[in-house]
């Protein structure tokens, strides 16, 4: 008996993918009144680095619920309080280094899990769900950073916020411009040629790990572990090239934004990396996104001239320092509400916006100064089934895992656990 034919086909050639009509004969007019697809689930998290003015940022604490009065440097969210909740409670417990930033703000990773060493990271939460949300777009996740590197954003040391399976960094696009190239600059390498690449990549890839399997053989138990390591890595690298082969061919989308300048930082640099986020999501490019936000840029744009580490220590001064922290909030919240408004006015096919099929998680793995408990967490969209508009206490010593794993759940990753968890944060569902 012949296949079950599909709504739709394609004619493939080794230069295009074209789609065919939708034939009678494919099953059209058994699916012509059908309701439209339902648009995917994304997962977005923004991490701010150097924490937050923990006295005008959070919530009371004696007002928990959803009649609680907007803190002072959440003002500029006031029109969407319905729409997000402020979580307090929740760290990473083997965090120690007030330096690290948002190193593994997603991980929740022990440090010194492996013996004998002093670093050691596991995998993000988007990583996590970019194997499983990302199996059908172009790029299984994408990570963006501010177009200046270095550690005067807070962030800590590593190439972005994303962390693979083996604790290695991920880099991202440091960036609008670069972030917009990796999304729709045309590809205009002859196909043939792509395939010959391809080719040499794998043939290069099958000789290194013919060498490391040879060279197995007889290794001692500690070198063996490093060797898997490496299978790992070749792993990683074997998924990439099958990702690239998937799409080649392909088209990259119209991009619905114009291509932004060089040269913008601060509060315009994180503007377009907002709609190049949401450009992303409309064009079904990516559904799982990280961004390791500038704050230096944003300090600079801001014309304050404290330095952001010495701003993130207000406490020892006030004055001049716990201004800057105070208007950094605001501003980073007045960004984040434009992004928000944004998530709201795009429509999906199905008459739904953004917003309905995005669960976003904004905040840092620093509170203020080298302060790592109770992390500043906000929690918005609709996809995760989350409770919003609330302030929430969770209880003392909550893993931030725990809420990785809700919104991972929730989204529709299977994930037995996630970094320390103990399990679904009940809290911050509907």
């Amino acid at each position: 008996m012949n296949a079950p034919l599909r709504r739709r086909r394609f004619l493939q050639s080794s230069t295009a993918l074209i789609a065919l009509p939708a034939l009678e004969s494919l099953g059209f007019r058994r699916f012509a009144s059908a309701a439209p697809t339902a648009p995917p689930k994304r997962l977005i998290f923004l991490g701010v680095g150097w924490g937050i003015t923990e006295a005008t940022w959070y919530p009371d604490l004696k007002q928990p619920g959803a009649d609680y009065e907007l803190p002072p440097g959440l003002k500029p969210l006031a029109r969407h309080k319905a729409d997000f909740s402020v979580v307090q409670g929740l760290w990473n417990k083997y965090s120690n280094e007030g330096h690290w930033g948002s190193t593994m703000w997603l991980t929740g990773a022990n440090r010194y899990a492996q013996p004998g060493q002093s670093f050691h990271n596991s995998i993000s939460a988007d990583q996590v769900a970019a194997a499983q949300l990302g199996l059908q777009t172009r790029f299984a996740s994408l990570q963006f950073n501010g177009s200046q590197t270095g550690d005067l954003s807070g962030h800590g040391p590593g190439l972005s916020m994303a962390w693979d399976v083996s604790g290695k960094p991920i880099g991202g696009q440091n960036g609008p411009v670069a972030a917009f190239h990796r999304l729709f600059a045309k590809d205009t390498t002859p196909i043939e040629q792509q395939k010959a690449l391809l080719a040499q990549k794998r043939s290069v890839l099958d000789a290194v790990l013919d060498n490391a399997k040879a060279l197995q053989r007889g290794l001692a138990k500690n070198d063996n572990a490093k060797l898997e390591e490496y299978f790992q890595g070749i792993r990683d690298i074997e998924t990439r090239l099958a990702k690239e082969e998937q799409w080649m061919g392909v088209p990259q989308p119209p991009a619905p934004i114009a291509e932004p300048k060089p040269g913008v930082n601060g509060k315009e640099e994180i503007k377009l990396i907002y709609d190049i986020m949401i450009a992303a999501m409309q064009t079904d490019s990516t559904r799982v996104m990280t961004f390791r936000q500038p704050v230096n840029t944003l300090l600079t744009a801001l014309d304050i001239k404290v330095h952001p580490h010495d701003m993130s220590h207000y406490h020892t001064t006030l004055g001049e320092k716990l201004d800057a922290s105070q208007r950094r909030d605001l501003a980073q919240s007045e960004l984040l509400a434009g992004f928000l408004d944004k998530l709201k006015a795009t429509k999906e096919s199905d008459g739904s916006t953004l917003f309905d099929n995005v669960a976003l998680a904004y905040g840092s793995n620093i509170r203020t100064g080298h302060e790592l408990s109770n992390c500043p967490t906000i929690l918005t969209g609709r996809a995760a089934g989350l409770k919003l508009g609330h302030s929430i206490v969770a209880p003392k010593d909550t893993p931030l895992c725990n809420a990785w794993l809700t919104l991972l759940r929730g989204v529709g990753v299977k994930a037995e656990r996630h970094g320390d968890s103990t399990g679904e944060l009940k809290e911050i569902l509907a």
